[in-house]
């Protein structure tokens, strides 16, 4: 899952990427309002976590703006700013969600959880094709043959392709999604991942493959 964070303070923005990295996902950092517009208008996120008080343009413009556009990827405005008014004015703007600083990483990560949960797509919690299951909570991939707790990278790079069985994913699609945009990462380190999952698959006796598409990308297809 890739979330943009849009946090001036670059000391606790840095301190937010290791945390969500940790946790599995992959984070796009910038540090003034219209980067984090820039970047949600040309990128392709989950969801976003917003700072109120930003240079350039604030939190709530960049929401406004974001809104009017008509994209409806879940925002958490994190800010320092408790008045109820601004609360308010947050989610009336579109916020799916409020956190006041200083606050709890376990929290943020479950208000992430919660906001994320509400989109169409990730409202199970187990993916399931043919005899394998991914578990978005633990990161444990299960077959037949018993189950192995994914990596991060892994773990998206599954996701993924459980997400689209049967369909087809650009090889520059694995790389935007989970390395982003600004990543120098090299294009074969896609082939190294995916050979390293199909090594798991083997091994959890999963009547699945990693299919090859020469030249296009990669899906997820039951056996032959």
């Amino acid at each position: 899952m890739r979330l943009l964070l849009a946090e001036d303070e670059k000391v606790l923005s840095d301190a937010l990427v290791t945390i969500l990295t940790h946790n599995h996902y992959s984070v796009d950092a910038v540090y003034n309002g219209q980067d984090a517009l820039d970047y949600l208008e040309n990128g392709n996120y989950d969801g976003a976590i917003l700072d109120i008080m930003m240079p350039k343009m604030d939190g709530l413009t960049v929401l406004r703006k974001v809104r009017e556009k008509g994209m409806g990827l879940p925002v958490l405005m994190l800010t320092a700013k408790a008045e109820i008014d601004d609360r308010v004015a947050g989610l009336d703007t579109g916020a799916d969600d409020y956190l006041t600083k200083p606050f709890d990483s376990k929290e943020l990560l479950a208000r992430i959880r919660s906001m994320t949960r509400r989109q169409p797509d990730l409202r199970d919690s187990v993916l399931r094709f043919s005899t394998l299951a991914l578990d978005r909570a633990s990161f444990e991939l299960s077959g037949p043959d018993g189950c192995i707790r994914l990596a991060n990278k892994e773990f998206q790079m599954m996701e993924m392709l459980m997400e689209n069985p049967g369909r087809v994913i650009p090889t520059e699609r694995f790389l935007e999604k989970i390395w982003g945009y600004d990543s120098e990462t090299e294009i074969n380190v896609v082939w190294v991942y995916l050979s390293g999952l199909r090594k798991k698959l083997t091994g959890l006796g999963a009547a699945v493959q990693i299919r090859a598409a020469r030249g296009v990308g990669y899906s997820l297809e039951e056996a032959t």
